[in-house]
C-alpha cells in the first residue's frame, strides 16, 4: 500500500504540471525511439541511466552497449504578403512569394568548437557501461549520449529569406558522464539515482533587418526630403537625415546588420532520480524527474552593420542639430562597420517529469504508455549579456530599449502534456518488433513560433527491433519520422510577423502570411554486450 501510495502522488503531481516537448529524447536512446519514448516503466538497459535509472538495478553483471544514431532536420517556409501589405509606405518587399532554400546539419565539438561542414544530417557515437557484483543489489553505470539537439543550417544559399531569423541554430546538450546507481530495494520495488555531466553549446548566426511602422515612415520622409545626390544645405544645417548620401537611405526591407552568438557550458550536471515499481510480471508502474538548470553559457558575440544605418548616423551627427537630436534620443555617435566580444547568458535547462506504464497481457506482446512533462515556460525571455555597449543596439533607444549591453528575445514557450506510445511484439524467443507513436504537442504557442525554432505540433512515428545475437549479446535497430506544420497569418505572431509601429525586436516578415513545415528523419543501431 505504501508503495502504492508513492506512486499515485507522483501521478498528481503530473496532473498539476502542465508541460510538454520542444527537442527532448529526439536523439537519447535507439530503444526508446522505437516505442515513442515511452519506456518509463520499462527502461531500456543502461539508457535507464537518462529514462529512469531506477531500470539499472533489473542489470545482472557487467555490461556494454554501444550506440550510434543519424538525424536529419529539414523545414522550409514560404511568405505571401499578407491582406492590405503595408510598412510605413512600403509595398515593395523583395521576399514576397520567396520560400526558404536547402538545409543542412552542424555540430558543435567539445573543446574544438564548430567546425565547417555543412552536413545532410549528423552522425552521433554513444557508449556506456553498467557494473553489478553477483548478488549484489547495487548496479553503477555511465553513458555517454545527446540529451537534446536541434540544427538548421541555412547557408547554403545566401539569398535565403531564411536569413533574417536564423541562418544557423545549434542548441545541443551532449551528457559525456554520467555516474548512475541503481537499488533494488524488493524483488518488486527499485530506486535509481544518476547526474548526467553535459556539454552545451547555444549558436545564433542571423541576418537582421527591421520593417515595422516606425523605420517605414522615416523611410519615406527621406524620399521626399533627400535628393538623389544626398543632402542640402537646410539639411546640414538641421538634422542630416540626408547627410548618409544614397548608401544612408533607410529602407525597412534591407538588411541592416548580420549577429553572431556562439557559446558552451563545458560543465553541467544535472541529476535524475527514479523508482520502478513491478507487483507483477505483466504490469509495472515508472517515475523518473530530471532535474534542469539554470545553464550559464559565455562565449563570443559579432555584430556587423551595413552602411545604411551607420552612413546615417555618420551623416546625422555631421549637420548642426543632428548631435543635438541623437543626444536627446540617446543614439551613438557612430557605429563601427564590426563590433564584437565576450557575452553571457543564463539559459534554463528545463526540468523533466515523465511517468509511465507497462501492460503485458500475452507473452507474444507488450503496450507501453507514458506522460511526458518539460517546463519549458522557463523560456520566456532569453537574456544576452555583452561586455559594452553594443552601438547597433544603441539605435534601439529609439523603441524603448533604454540598455544597449543586454539583447531581450522574447520567447513566451508554455507547458503542456505529452503522450508516447509502444508496442512491442515477441514472435521468437529471439526476436522483439517495436513500434512507437508519439504525439508531441509544441511548447511554442501558435503566436510564438518563429524561423529560429520552427517547431510545430509534430507527430512522430518509429519502428524497430531487437534480435539476440547470442546468449550475451543484442542488436537494436530503430528508424523514426516526426513531421508537423505551421500556418502563421499576418500580424499574429510578435515573435515572426507583426507590423506594428515599435516591433523593432523581432518581427523579421512583418506583414507576411508564413507557412512553414519541419520533418526530422532518424535511424539508430545499438550493441549490447553482457560479461
Amino acid at each position: 500500500m505504501r508503495q502504492a501510495r508513492l506512486l499515485a502522488a507522483a501521478a498528481a503531481l503530473a496532473s498539476t504540471c502542465a508541460h510538454g516537448a520542444l527537442v527532448e529524447n529526439l536523439t537519447t536512446s535507439v530503444t526508446a525511439m522505437a516505442l515513442g519514448n515511452a519506456v518509463t516503466a520499462d527502461p531500456p538497459g543502461i539508457d535507464s541511466i537518462h529514462f529512469n535509472p531506477a531500470g539499472l538495478a533489473r542489470l545482472v553483471g557487467d555490461s556494454e552497449i554501444y550506440s550510434a544514431f543519424g538525424a536529419s532536420i529539414r523545414t522550409g517556409a514560404a511568405f505571401t504578403k499578407g491582406p492590405n501589405f503595408d510598412v510605413g509606405g512600403w509595398t515593395d518587399d523583395p521576399i514576397a512569394g520567396m520560400r526558404t532554400g536547402p538545409v543542412r546539419q552542424a555540430m558543435v565539438i567539445p573543446i574544438y568548437g564548430m567546425p565547417g561542414w555543412r552536413l545532410p544530417g549528423v552522425i552521433i557515437p554513444g557508449l556506456g557501461m553498467a557494473f553489478n557484483k553477483p548478488g549484489s543489489p547495487f548496479t553503477f553505470a555511465t553513458n555517454s549520449y545527446m540529451a537534446q539537439a536541434i540544427s538548421i543550417d541555412r547557408t547554403t544559399d545566401p539569398n535565403d529569406p531564411g536569413r533574417f531569423d536564423g541562418r544557423q541554430i545549434q542548441l545541443q546538450r551532449l551528457v559525456y558522464a554520467s555516474p548512475s546507481i541503481g537499488w533494488k530495494y524488493s524483488d518488486t520495488l527499485r530506486f535509481g539515482v544518476s547526474v548526467p555531466i553535459a556539454h552545451a553549446a547555444f549558436v545564433v548566426d542571423t541576418h537582421m533587418r527591421f520593417p515595422n511602422e516606425l523605420l517605414g515612415v522615416f523611410g519615406k520622409l527621406q524620399q521626399g526630403w533627400c535628393p538623389e545626390s544626398g543632402g542640402n544645405i537646410i539639411d546640414t544645417f538641421g538634422f542630416g537625415v540626408c547627410g548618409g548620401g544614397k548608401e544612408g537611405m533607410v529602407n525597412p526591407f534591407k538588411k541592416a546588420a548580420a549577429m553572431r552568438l556562439e557559446m558552451t557550458a563545458p560543465f553541467d550536471p544535472t541529476v535524475n532520480v527514479g523508482v520502478l515499481w513491478e507487483p507483477r510480471p505483466w504490469f509495472a508502474l515508472g517515475a523518473v524527474y530530471q532535474g534542469g538548470a539554470k545553464t550559464r553559457y559565455t562565449g563570443t558575440y559579432r555584430f556587423d552593420t551595413e552602411p545604411m544605418l551607420r552612413n546615417f548616423v555618420a551623416g546625422m551627427n555631421a549637420s548642426l542639430m543632428g548631435p543635438v537630436a541623437g543626444a536627446v534620443l540617446g543614439l551613438p555617435q557612430s557605429i563601427p562597420e564590426v563590433q564584437k566580444g565576450n557575452l553571457a547568458a543564463t539559459i534554463p535547462f528545463p526540468a523533466h517529469l515523465q511517468l509511465g506504464m507497462k501492460l503485458k497481457p500475452l507473452r507474444w506482446v507488450q503496450l507501453n504508455v507514458d506522460a511526458s512533462i518539460a517546463r519549458w515556460s522557463d523560456w520566456n525571455m532569453l537574456v544576452f549579456e555583452f561586455d559594452q555597449s553594443v552601438k547597433l543596439l544603441e539605435v534601439a533607444r529609439l523603441y524603448g530599449i533604454a540598455d544597449s549591453t543586454k539583447l531581450k528575445i522574447p520567447r513566451g514557450y508554455r507547458s503542456v502534456v505529452n503522450y508516447g506510445f509502444g508496442v512491442q511484439l515477441f514472435p521468437t524467443e529471439k526476436l522483439a518488433l517495436r513500434f512507437g507513436y508519439e504525439p508531441r504537442k509544441s511548447s511554442i504557442p501558435a503566436d510564438r513560433i518563429d524561423l529560429i525554432a520552427p517547431l510545430p505540433d509534430t507527430k512522430l512515428y518509429s519502428v524497430g527491433l531487437n534480435y539476440k545475437v547470442g546468449k550475451d549479446s543484442d542488436i537494436s535497430l530503430t528508424a523514426s519520422y516526426m513531421a508537423g506544420k505551421f500556418d502563421t497569418p499576418a500580424n499574429t505572431d510578435c515573435n515572426l510577423n507583426c507590423n506594428k509601429f515599435l516591433n523593432v525586436i523581432y518581427n523579421p516578415y512583418a506583414g507576411h502570411d508564413v507557412a512553414g513545415d519541419l520533418k526530422v528523419r532518424y535511424v539508430g543501431l545499438s550493441y549490447t554486450k553482457r560479461y
